[in-house]
Parts: structure tokens; sequence; C-alpha cells
């Protein structure tokens, strides 16, 4: 026989249901609210950048070193290009000339070695030997192939793909270039060049809100003034109307 429902079972039934509905609307209208969040945070990226620095980057050992994931390695590779730089431009050395020092010195320590045991009577030492792989400056070779034909196939879509702004932009880009190689020879160029890659991400990383903030100002700053300036001068000038000749 089925059980007999009460009254005060009804209503604790009738309660339960309504809780559970209040509850699921309540959790629908959050992840919705969540998605809309993410969807407006998306939208003020600066780019419209929706994955993470690192990812972009590469998610490999170069981006760990950009991004400062173990400082020890990236403030050694950064303190060895400074002292790089400091050498070939304030000391005014060159590679030859370095290139022949540091020989010099591995085969005076090499030759040091080999020759102390007989000095000390003692029984011959095996030198260590260096010997690069192969596979290593194979591996340099593909790497700075892959990046040369990706700039050259990223410039060829950008001049063939139609786009008027990302064209003027690399145009423009490539022209303040040249402009800072007219001020600095390439070496110096390309010190501020690692220098900037190896500080610009980091910093980005850590306060990507304000960063993002700031150029958005700027670039709604620009807007305005291009309209003001649309409306005061570019409006106002006489377009010329071309007649198309009817031939008989």
């Amino acid at each position: 026989m089925p059980e007999k429902i009460t009254s005060e079972d009804f209503l604790n039934n009738l309660v339960e249901t309504i809780a559970d509905s209040v509850s699921k609307q309540k959790s629908v209208s959050f992840f919705e609210e969540e998605k809309s969040n993410s969807v407006v945070s998306s939208f003020s990226r600066l780019f419209g950048r929706q994955r993470p620095v690192h990812h972009i980057l590469g998610g490999g050992k170069s981006a760990d070193v950009l991004l400062w994931r173990n400082k020890k390695i990236s403030a050694s590779v950064l303190a060895g290009a400074t002292a790089i730089w400091v050498l070939f431009e304030w000391l005014n050395y060159h590679f030859l000339t370095l290139l022949c020092f540091a020989v010099v010195l591995a085969m005076l320590a090499q030759f040091v070695w080999s020759n102390a045991s007989g000095l000390l009577n003692r029984s011959p030492s095996q030198v260590p030997r260096i010997v690069l792989p192969d596979e290593l400056f194979v591996s340099i070779g593909r790497s700075f192939g892959t990046e040369v034909n990706r700039g050259l196939q990223f410039l060829q879509d950008v001049a063939c793909g139609g786009n008027l702004k990302q064209f003027l932009v690399v145009v423009v880009s490539l022209w303040v270039a040249a402009v800072l190689g007219s001020w600095c020879d390439f070496l110096t160029v390309l010190y501020i060049g690692f220098v900037a890659a190896h500080t610009l991400p980091v910093l980005y990383e850590r306060y990507d809100d304000q960063i993002d903030s700031f150029v958005y100002n700027i670039f709604d700053q620009f807007k305005s003034r291009y309209k003001k300036l649309d409306a005061g001068v570019l409006s106002k000038i006489p377009k010329g109307k071309f007649k198309v000749k009817k031939h008989d």
C-alpha cells in the first residue's frame, strides 16, 4: 500500500523543492556572471590577448628565462650579455682579439696541466678534451633558420594581407628601428633588444592589468583627438568628384 503523505511532509517537500530551485538559479547566475566577466576581461586585454604570457612566448625553457622563472639562470644570461656589450662598446675590444686571447689562455692551461706531472715527478695525467657535439650546431642552425623564415612569412603576410592598419604599424616600427640604428651601432641595438626581452615580458606579466588600462586610456585619447581633428579639419577639406565619361 502507498504511504500516506501528511501535510507536514508535503510542506517539507515543497520547501526543499523551492530551495533547490533557488540554489540552481543562483549557481546559473553566478556562472553567467563569471562568463561575462571573463568575456569582458578578454576584450580588455592588450591586443586581444587571451593566453598567458608564458604560453605566448613559447612555453619552453626560453620562456622560463625571459620570465625569470629561474632567477639565477636569467641573471647570469643578462650579466653575460652586459659583460659582452661592455667589452666591445666601452673597452673597445674586438671579437678576433678576445677570441685569440681566449684560445691562448685555454692552450696555456692545457700545457701547464700536461707538463705539471713531469715537473712534480708524478704519473702523467689525462688532459680533458673539449669537443662540441655536432647536434649543437645543427640545432642552432635549425632554430635560426626557423625564426628567420617565420619573420619573413610574417612580413609577407602583412604586405599581402590587405590590412592597412597592421601594414602601417609594421612600417612605422621598421622606421623607428632604422632611426635607432642611425643613432647607435648594431651591437647596441641588439643589446637594447636583449635587455627589453628580459625585462618587459616579466613586468607585463606582473602588472598586466595596470599596463592594459594605461594603454587603452592612451588609445582612447588618440581616438578622441582624431575625432576632433576630423571634425575640425579633415571633414572641411573639399573632396573632388570624379565623373565617368560616357563613350558613344
